[in-house]
């Protein structure tokens, strides 16, 4: 396997330093458009197997020419999603599989935007599903922490735990903490903004995909492992739109842990304008609002020195177990930023999204995970991967269930 990593920030800085404790893959591009960046990387590792490069992701051309300078088999995309559309299309000239953390971006209803769905997350790659398939190539999409961890949690869940499934629910909080900043978010302010004030989407089988306000249905759920109860609300996430593709059940909801605080700056920046990327004229210059509110916050991948807490992705399920008893489970996984940092000098957040892909990556090297087209993590067996990341990778999950 000869892997392309495209974006050489937080989570594919991550990528590459759990890759590097692994032997499944031949060659490892680290990439990005600051060559120096993806170089610094590199640096890093000081292993044989890994390669710096310079790449304009916007490009499909410029993608698929990297793909074929080093006989890439599987791109991986580890930057923001406003370049899934053209790594998407890059890999797929070169003739080497995907995957990707997130999907490409939705469009609003243009007339009923909190009601009805416009462009759905992923509708663009979906519409390709044909081209993959004939083609003999795989595009896994969603393989992050959320989307991905938690696609595979709902799975194993439909597979092993219930005979029914009313709800399937991703719920993500943390406890995390940033000392030295009044407002430093753990990920991207980027996509945070996309995914926070978008529609969100829920799904219901009678009714398919609809969508609701910003920061609607909000409910304290507690999280394990210490980290106790946290508001969550709605966030429109890949989750909704990839879990009903595949899994029986009635209904599919997204909820996040983002706080008073946090809610009040992004309505503060959607108020403003701040959140929109389409460029504005300053002073003779064209820039995005958005690149510049990302540009005046700390980077999240230098924080984690800062950062203390921990943070939980996980998959709430409920219906009527293999028995025939209601039963209700919570799937999760929790990284604590004191032990990513000791181990791999980054922080929880980045980390816990980049050590998906690699045990993606991982079972298709193997053959345990096989498949052509435009497919979700719910598209595989849960039982390999749960398996490779309990015992390969060091990391069990947890199960809160009503039946123990």
């Amino acid at each position: 396997m000869r892997v392309l990593a495209v974006g050489a920030g937080g989570v594919g800085t991550s990528a590459a330093l759990i890759a590097a404790r692994r032997d499944f893959f031949e060659t490892w591009v680290v990439s990005d458009y600051d060559g120096a960046r993806a170089q610094a990387v590199v640096d890093r590792l000081a292993d044989d197997r890994f390669i710096a490069a310079r790449v304009d992701a916007s490009s499909a051309q410029a993608v698929a020419d990297l793909c074929r300078e080093h006989g890439i088999t599987h791109v991986l995309n580890v930057v923001d999603p406003r370049y899934v559309v053209s790594i998407f299309e890059g890999a797929f000239l070169a003739g080497a599989d995907y995957l990707d953390t997130a999907m490409s971006l939705s469009r609003p209803h243009a007339v009923h935007p909190y009601a009805e769905v416009g462009v759905k997350l992923g509708d663009e790659q979906f519409a390709q599903d044909d081209t993959w398939k004939a083609s003999g190539r795989l595009a896994l999409c969603g393989i992050g922490v959320e989307p991905g961890l938690a696609d595979v949690f709902a799975r194993y869940a439909a597979d092993h735990l219930f005979s029914d499934i009313d709800e399937i629910g991703i719920r993500d909080g943390a406890n995390l903490v940033v000392d030295g900043y009044d407002f430093a978010p753990s990920f991207s302010i980027w996509t945070t903004i996309e995914e926070c004030l978008n529609p969100p989407v829920i799904w219901e089988k009678d009714r398919g995909w609809f969508t609701t306000p910003p920061f609607s249905e909000p409910e304290v759920f507690d999280f394990p492992e210490g980290i106790g109860p946290v508001e969550v609300i709605n966030v429109e996430h890949e989750e909704v739109l990839l879990v009903p593709r595949w899994i029986d059940c009635k209904r599919v909801t997204f909820k996040y842990g983002l706080g008073d605080e946090f809610i009040d700056v992004l309505k503060t920046l959607h108020k403003l304008g701040l959140d929109r990327t389409e460029p504005v004229m300053v002073k003779g210059v064209e820039v995005s609002p958005r690149d510049v509110v990302a540009a005046a916050l700390p980077d999240p991948a230098t924080l984690g020195d800062k950062m203390s807490g921990k943070t939980c992705a996980g998959t709430w399920v409920t219906g009527t177990g293999t028995d025939g008893n209601p039963r209700e489970v919570y799937l999760y996984h929790v990284a604590d930023n004191e032990w990513t940092m000791a181990e791999y000098g980054v922080q929880a957040v980045v980390w816990q999204t980049a050590m998906n892909p690699v045990i993606a990556l991982e079972l298709l090297a193997g053959g345990q995970w096989q498949g052509a087209g435009v497919l979700g993590p719910e598209a595989f067996d849960a039982v390999p991967y749960l398996d490779l990341m309990s015992e390969g990778y060091g990391q069990p999950y947890g199960i809160r269930d009503s039946q123990a």
